[in-house]
């Protein structure tokens, strides 16, 4: 009778060690989710196209629900290149309460990364030029025929471009708008 005890115990306490660890991952859920304080995410959505270095340049930036993606679109300076338009890439980038960077890959030799802050400009809305504004440090690499790298770093400051409302549904006529006679 006592070794019934005893074994029917020991199951019990066997049960009771295979059920905590299975417990374990529910009361640290709570201390892994993201504290929405923190600045682990944007403070706004500032995706769109902004101004790069020269006219008709830009740089495309992509918040998404995984992380960051974008692309700088610029004029090639090499002879094989010159006045081409080159789209390169983001390897990494990163927005974080108001911070911005963000690493291209190397193309042609040349890549980009660029480290700093994102603030509200002047303009009244997304439709205008300047509702953002993303300032810091830009880091041009350029490699020679050897690998060989130099850097040139700048201050910079990179403007939203205004975007276009959203179209009303072709589909629906404007109401406001009075029907043309023929």
């Amino acid at each position: 009778m006592f070794n019934s005890r005893l074994s029917t115990l020991l199951l019990f306490v066997s049960l009771l060690n295979t059920l905590a660890p299975a417990q374990a991952p529910d009361s640290t859920k709570a201390k892994s989710q993201p504290n929405p304080s923190s600045p682990t995410k944007a403070a706004e959505d500032i995706s769109g196209m902004y101004s790069f270095l020269s006219d008709g340049e830009f740089v495309q930036i992509n918040l998404e629900e995984n992380g960051v993606s974008g692309y700088i679109s610029r004029r090639g300076e090499l002879d094989s290149d010159r006045g081409a338009f080159l789209d390169q890439f983001f390897s990494k980038a990163a927005v974080e309460g108001h911070d911005v960077s963000f690493t291209t890959k190397p193309l042609h030799g040349v890549w980009f990364e660029f480290s700093g802050r994102f603030d509200r400009g002047k303009a009244k809305n997304k439709s205008e030029d300047g509702y953002y504004i993303l300032r810091g440090t830009l880091i041009q690499f350029t490699a020679d025929a050897n690998k060989s790298a130099t850097s040139r770093s700048r201050e910079a400051e990179f403007k939203l471009l205004g975007q276009p409302p959203d179209d009303p549904e072709p589909d629906k006529p404007d109401p406001h708008k009075k029907a043309k006679k023929d």
